[in-house]
């Protein structure tokens, strides 16, 4: 398609004052080498790709420097009785054991978006309210010396009910997280756009569903990194770490510190292993750390290992909507309402409940829609605190109105692509204002849609969907449309609270980005923004913008996004995240560009004789346009600034240095209606795909996917497409893989990558892109957000799909082969699995939930007598425990023990208790009794059964345990294995213990004498 024209701006009239002399870019479609809008290859590539890239953890630490391990709670809902850090205090190493009382006393709760009485510091205080949730910090010498410290530390708890379902949080009954909030449910608003009531009443059809978006992460490969100083003669705090953003994180930080701002500097790395949103949620371990460095008097270092990362650092909200729409017999949508309970685990952190009103503006999404009626609630479970992960809220509000558009064709009878048609906003429409106050900046819906269906894209869908049915193949199309905002406006989480609660505090809206170009002495050209990396290619395209402006190539330029707060522009919008980079920093770095541009043409135009009017830059050059000859180097013009002051033109004032600030008019407050147009951009996302339903295996598999961006125009196409490709493996992760399990006692299920299951190359399919450009007026150089689109879009696209092939109306995500089984088959009750361990030793265990559940069977050579007495004689039973350290008798028949026992990767120590009860001599025993420690606990129950055979004794066993904290969340596939691995040794070992050479007559007597005797009770 040939590009549209760039909308025409007027700068002055539009942007007033502050941008008045932005001028808007004019695209080179030539194909030059770096030109903007050129597909040039990363400059960042050739050191990632080397492994010289310089990440958080790469940076050298001063000599001194402590390092921290978290102690995490094993208990979804409990109160701390007592911490007792005496034997981690006496560890050689260790300097410092840090609880919850001790960092009460010297820092405040971080403020929370609701004035709700829902503290949190950053150690647990009082409580602990989710599995992960930090409890207890060690600071040593080494990581490894704190990892042993962090064994050594042991916390009472009395456990408190627990809830993890919203659903049943929100409930009169539920047991309550805050006690001074009184309530789960700590916010209730209703929004009402239009005339919903009447749409609803004069409706010929009103389709209703209910649909769950679970929780889920996106997993960076370079987890939380903080390095910590306390300056004493100061009295501020020097941070390393990679924070992400938003910066309106930092008076957050700096609060709970209790310092002004100014003595918080937060600085951040050249390089970051992705973050996908999740690097926000470090900031409770920056305060964490630095208040640890303040107790020390030392610097400290913290990593956050992986377990660490999947339990405890956070993840987007779960979400139940219950969602209608008022209809007319042709599939016209007229009406909306919405109750959208979203849950936000145990704590509101800020800038919590952004994934909830982020979207507000646009709730209506690719549809014109004038009436609405949306109720938002917040609500709190024992689960760890949610917070921005990509598409941020958007995956939640599209997979709600993009499954309700195709129930509204198959309940009506209709083309699901016919009821998206008719309802999609017109091309003149815009700019276009929602119903809930967004303002659409442009688009031709109609005309993306038409391209992605071109060139015989869905006819050959529908073939192979008619063919595979043929064969009696479940095959099915879906589609998706949706809206991508693009630069939040800073006030959305505004409109959380009522219009008279606004006008009493002041307005808050907008959004401000800020990058600085300054040119040395010697004509070299370096640049700084207030954007943090991830790896999305923003020094590419930053160098492509100002090389545009001064005729340089983008090689020439260089892009340092390293952000120190003590000397660095920055705003509380600072960060990179919502898709800010494109309407933001871009036009941020355009803005700057110009005005190097400007005064190096004054200067030049001085010079050559000329005006500045008639200057023109290329190939490192500056020169007249009417003369091209008359010219000179940039570097000579750019060196006049600093090495000759009296050559100066006009006004302008020796150095060569911009601020370029961008702070778009568009993003206003909250009117005294609510509507908020929540972003300053809006692109659009269509999409198609065609599944294949295994009907043995259950597995879905995306046969082809077509996927239609409108982002304005493309400032780096080969970088746009890999931001779409990550975004559309993202999506596809949340469609068919990823989902963060807790089980109903709080117990995360789903903590290493054998349970969560993170998509290889190996799973992803092909994706076609395309793209249409209908240019933004809102920005000067017409781009809008990308990169999030596909994270909204692709989970619902494949839900649609395989609703289509399955016939069915409710889809869970993620699509996994057991749910299409319970679709196709229908729910039932799995046993426990069984399988006999007399030869291999095996796990007999099968998960329930969190339950480990298993029997089985062993040939030992020795009387049931001779076993007997070895199971109940505590130094025996000693040698028979695998990684069992001592073995005491509490009383009659209940044992302690503590035991060093491992899971997968994870190792810790651990106290057990058992109890042995209705003894039945030489036969029968039944043991229950629980384990804990630092890693975890359990608790259950077995049998042990003992029968005579010719060649020795058969014992069966069977138990029932539930497990929780990080053994828990290592997952059912580890827990079964170690479980066989443990049972396997303690037969083996048992059956060593009791050579029957070994025992003689004595040990086939009673064991009740020879307990009183160990008891001291009698002889």
């Amino acid at each position: 398609m040939k590009d549209q024209e760039l909308l025409e701006v007027k700068p002055a009239e539009r942007t007033g004052s502050a941008n008045a002399d932005v001028r808007p870019w004019t695209p080179d479609r030539s194909g030059r080498s770096g030109a903007l809008g050129s597909a040039m290859t990363r400059l960042e590539d050739p050191a990632l790709l080397t492994g010289a890239g310089r990440y958080c953890d790469d940076a050298p630490v001063a000599v001194g420097t402590l390092y921290a391990a978290i102690l995490r709670s094993p208990k979804a809902h409990a109160k701390i009785l007592s911490i007792d850090v005496s034997a981690a205090k006496a560890l050689p190493g260790v300097h410092a054991v840090i609880t919850g009382e001790d960092i009460r006393a010297i820092s405040d709760p971080f403020l929370v978006a609701l004035k709700a009485p829902i503290d949190q510091w950053s150690l647990a205080v009082d409580a602990v309210r989710f599995v992960g949730e930090a409890v207890a910090v060690v600071v040593a010498d080494d990581r490894y010396i704190a990892e042993d410290g962090v064994e050594l530390v042991n916390v009472t708890y009395e456990d408190l009910p627990v809830v993890v379902d919203c659903l049943k949080a929100v409930q009169p009954d539920a047991p309550v997280l805050h006690a001074p909030a009184g309530t789960n449910e700590i916010s209730n608003r209703r929004f009402v756009y239009g005339e919903p009531d009447k749409a609803f009443a004069e409706a010929a059809h009103v389709v209703k569903t209910e649909l769950v978006y679970p929780r889920s992460s996106y997993t960076p490969m370079e987890c939380f990194v903080v390095v910590a100083e306390y300056h004493k003669a100061s009295q501020s705090y020097d941070v390393y770490s990679n924070f992400q953003g938003p910066f309106s994180a930092h008076p957050v930080m700096a609060k709970a510190l209790r310092v002004p701002g100014t003595k918080l500097r937060l600085r951040t790395p050249a390089d970051s292993g992705g973050s996908f949103g999740i690097k926000l949620s470090v900031f409770p371990y920056i305060v964490l750390m630095a208040l640890a460095s303040r107790i020390t008097g030392r610097p400290v270092k913290w990593v956050e290992d992986r377990f660490e990362h999947l339990s405890a650092a956070s993840s987007g909200p779960n979400r139940v909507t219950t969602i209608e729409a008022a209809v007319d017999k042709d599939g016209r949508i007229h009406g909306l309402r919405m109750d959208c309970l979203e849950d936000y685990g145990a704590f509101l952190r800020a800038p919590m409940p952004g994934p909830l009103y982020r979207m507000h503006g646009a709730l209506t999404g690719a549809y014109d829609i004038r009436h609405l009626d949306v109720t938002n609630r917040v609500c709190l479970t024992n689960k760890m605190p949610a917070a921005l992960i990509r598409g941020f809220g958007g995956p939640q509000i599209y997979f709600a109105l993009e499954r309700l558009v195709q129930r509204i064709a198959v309940e009506l009878g209709l083309d699901p692509l016919d009821v998206i048609r008719r309802n999609l906003i017109n091309k003149e429409a815009f700019p276009y204002r929602t119903a809930s106050g967004a303002l659409y900046d442009s688009g031709d819906y109609a005309q993306a849609i038409e391209k992605a269906l071109a060139d015989g894209r869905l006819e050959e869908l529908k073939a192979r969907r008619d063919a595979a049915r043929a064969e009696g193949r479940y095959y099915g199309i879906g589609f998706a449309a949706v809206v991508e905002p693009g630069m939040s406006n800073m006030g959305y989480l505004s409109t959380l609270v009522p219009a008279k609660v606004r006008e009493r505090v002041g307005p808050k809206n907008g959004a401000v980005s800020m990058v600085t170009v300054n040119v040395d002495p010697v004509g070299a050209v370096s640049v700084t923004a207030d954007v943090t990396v991830q790896g999305q290619g923003h020094q590419t395209v930053i160098a492509q913008i100002v090389a545009e402006q001064l005729g340089l190539t983008p090689q020439e330029i260089l892009v340092n996004l390293e952000i120190d707060t003590q000397k660095d522009q920055w705003s509380i919008a600072a960060g990179s995240y919502s898709c800010r980079f494109s309407p933001g920093t871009a036009p941020a770095a355009h803005i700057a560009a110009q005005r190097i541009r400007d005064k190096v043409a004054r200067i030049a135009a001085k010079q050559l004789n000329t005006v500045a009017e008639d200057i023109d830059f290329a190939n490192g050059m500056v020169f007249s346009k009417s003369n091209p000859d008359n010219s000179m180097p940039f570097s000579r013009a750019a060196g006049t600034a600093h090495w000759s002051p009296v050559l100066m033109p006009g006004n302008d004032q020796p150095g060569l240095r911009e601020i370029g600030v961008w702070s778009p008019p568009e993003l206003e407050p909250p009117s005294s209606k609510d509507e908020i147009n929540t972003s300053l951009t809006y692109g659009f996302v269509f999409d198609m795909c065609g599944v294949e339903i295994d009907p043995i295996t259950m597995e879905v598999r995306v046969d082809r996917y077509v996927s239609m961006h409108d982002a304005g125009y493309l400032l780096n196409p080969l970088i746009a497409e890999g931001q779409i490709r990550g975004a559309f493996v993202q999506g596809l992760a949340s469609a068919l893989y990823e989902e963060f399990v807790y089980d109903e006692s709080g117990a995360f299920l789903s903590g290493t990558f054998a349970d969560y299951l993170v998509p290889t190359a190996c799973e992803v399919p092909e994706i076609e892109i395309l793209h249409i450009e209908t240019p933004s007026p809102f920005t000067p150089l017409g781009a809008k957000g990308l990169a999030e689109g596909n994270c909204m879009s692709t989970p619902v696209c494949i839900a649609n799909a395989v609703a289509d092939a399955l016939g069915v109306e409710s889809i869970q995500l993620p699509i996994t082969p057991s749910r299409i089984n319970d679709l196709l088959a229908g729910e039932e009750s799995r046993p426990a699995k069984q399988i006999q361990t007399a030869t291999d030793g095996g796990s007999t265990s099968a998960r329930a939930g969190h339950m480990l559940t298993g029997k089985g069977e062993f040939v030992v050579a020795a009387a049931p007598e001779q076993i007997w007495n070895s199971l109940l004689d505590p130094e025996k039973l000693k040698t028979v425990i695998p990684g069992c350290h001592t073995v005491s008798v509490v009383e009659p028949f209940k044992y302690r023990a503590e035991v060093t026992l491992g899971v997968g990767p994870i190792k810790g120590r651990f106290v057990a208790d058992v109890q042995l009860s209705d003894l039945q001599e030489y036969r029968f025993a039944r043991l229950s009794g629980g384990m804990s420690g630092p890693l975890g606990g359990s608790e259950g129950e077995g049998t042990v059964t003992l029968e005579a055979l010719p060649e020795g004794t058969k014992v069966s066993y069977t138990y029932s345990v539930g497990v929780s904290g990080k053994v828990a969340a290592v997952g059912g596939r580890m827990l079964e294995r170690a479980a066989g691995m443990v049972i396997g040794q303690f037969f083996e070992r048992l059956s060593r213990v009791v050579k029957p050479e070994e025992d003689g007559p004595a040990n086939t007597a009673s064991t009740t004498p020879r307990w009183k005797r160990f008891l001291g009770l009698g002889r």
